[in-house]
């Protein structure tokens, strides 16, 4: 039998017991799981900061939209204007600017009311701003507004629907985002975030002709 000379035997011993290196190794083992879970923790925290920031661009715009004509002191009855929808439309792109909101979203401000000769909720009215194509959950102002085949219940994702009195109008903001990340080779897809938010009219306001004026920029076609 051939024996293995003292000297690499030892050496051989040595680097058995020499412990040295275990750490270092270790931690280059976890270290790929630790950035992982590093840059996943990080788009799931500025998904939901988007996903919010949305939610509050759509409160904010359903909000002034609800206060349209409230500055009017003329003794007329205001009626809502194209001027008006554009002013609140372009605030809400404005507040979305960090997120490029113009060219990753789509804006869509409905006005629900009620049809006194049919007794049914309808969409007088809407106008939208943005690039991303998208249509409102509920219809349009056309041949999808509530009055044809496909009434419209009221708004809202709870079980109990809001609806317009007579006389009134609901604000329906609807916000559409199409989310590409920080880091979006972690998403197995690209979310797209819906946020709607709404409003009863603050005060009155003349509903017969809709909207007046012309030369707006929000039309939805």
């Amino acid at each position: 039998m051939r024996l293995i000379p003292k000297r690499p035997a030892r050496a051989a011993q040595r680097i058995a017991r020499d412990l040295s290196g275990v750490a270092a190794v270790e931690f280059a083992m976890i270290l790929p799981l630790f950035v992982t879970l590093g840059l996943v923790g990080t788009e799931v925290a500025y998904m939901a900061t988007v996903n919010m920031q949305v939610s509050q661009i759509a409160l904010s715009l359903a909000d002034n939209a609800s206060r349209l004509g409230q500055t009017d002191n003329s003794a007329v009855t205001p009626t809502v204007t194209e001027t008006d929808i554009d002013s609140v439309m372009s605030g809400a792109l404005t507040q979305g600017n960090s997120i490029d909101l113009g060219t990753k979203g789509r804006i869509i401000l409905s006005s629900l009311e009620y049809d006194d000769s049919t007794g049914k909720q309808y969409i007088h009215w809407q106008r939208c701003r943005g690039t991303l194509a998208r249509n409102s959950a509920y219809g349009d102002d056309d041949r999808n507004n509530g009055l044809g085949s496909t009434p419209i219940a009221g708004v809202g994702s709870s079980t109990t629907k809001i609806t317009a009195a007579s006389g009134s109008a609901v604000m329906v903001a609807e916000i559409y985002y199409d989310y590409d990340g920080i880091f979006s080779n972690f998403l197995p897809s690209t979310p797209v975030f819906r946020q709607e938010a709404i409003f009863a009219i603050r005060d009155d306001r003349n509903l017969t002709p809709g909207v007046t004026g012309g030369g707006g920029h929000s039309d939805c076609g």
